[in-house]
């Protein structure tokens, strides 16, 4: 019977890999055995030890820097096994503001990182795992698309269209041998979120959960790692929300 998560040996990319959840991302991929490339646009805030984790820079909103970073994938180890586009811009995005706020300028900068980032970087990697007849794409979206959350457009924008491309690209490359699922967490506590979110709003998140507790960056990791795997292999198209049921579809 196929292992519930990630082979041992399996080169995963994973994109913001530096901190937050995508450092928890690599460190439990690797952890499993898998070979981890945590890439980044800053450096990495935390020590792989003796794991099996690489750190790359990459800037997911451009198409150079892409090539630039599965170039260096492949010359070292010949083959990618899994893509976690994890990267998107959160800490950064300052107070909730209602929509009629937002400046075009932070429109795009939003939606530059968070949906081309991730349109490039399947695009990227289909030519190697085409080659090598399979591969994985994992594509981090949001719970916030399924809840509709107020003064958050241009994320949740950003994010919903994530959806939409894992479900429009999981049909143009299944005959490769390639799946493409996305995760979408709900408030994950890290030091993003509560840069934007007051202790009491995410006690609040917390309650209303059909499990009522915080929702942590490992909560995702063990998800992550079954649809990096083969034995996932009938899986595609699909979103699955890693909340605690804090959202339903």
């Amino acid at each position: 019977m196929d292992q519930a998560g990630v082979e041992p040996g399996t080169v995963v990319v994973v994109t913001g890999g530096a901190r937050g959840i995508g450092a928890e991302l690599s460190r439990h991929l690797a952890a499993e055995g898998a070979v981890v490339v945590a890439a980044d646009v800053v450096d990495p805030e935390w020590d792989a030890g003796d794991l099996a984790v690489t750190h790359e820079r990459v800037d997911v909103s451009d198409e150079a820097s892409w090539q630039r970073l599965v170039d260096a994938v492949v010359d070292r180890h010949g083959r990618i096994g899994a893509l976690v586009n994890n990267a998107a811009i959160y800490q950064g995005l300052g107070a909730k503001r209602h929509f009629t706020e937002l400046t075009v300028e932070e429109w795009d900068r939003v939606l530059a990182v968070n949906t081309r980032g991730v349109w490039l970087g399947m695009r990227a990697v289909h030519p190697v795992m085409k080659a090598q007849g399979w591969g994985r794409v994992v594509n981090i979206a949001s719970s916030t698309v399924h809840m509709g959350v107020p003064h958050f457009a241009h994320y949740t924008a950003s994010k919903g269209a994530v959806i939409a491309l894992t479900r429009s690209i999981a049909r143009e490359v299944g005959q490769d041998g390639i799946t493409v699922n996305a995760i979408a967490p709900g408030l994950v506590e890290t030091e993003a979120t509560r840069s934007l979110n007051d202790d009491e709003y995410l006690a609040a998140a917390a309650v209303r959960r059909a499990i009522p507790r915080a929702q942590e960056p490992g909560d995702l990791a063990p998800v992550v790692s079954f649809l990096c795997s083969r034995g996932s292999g009938f899986v595609t198209g699909q979103t699955l929300i890693v909340d605690g049921g804090l959202a339903f579809s």
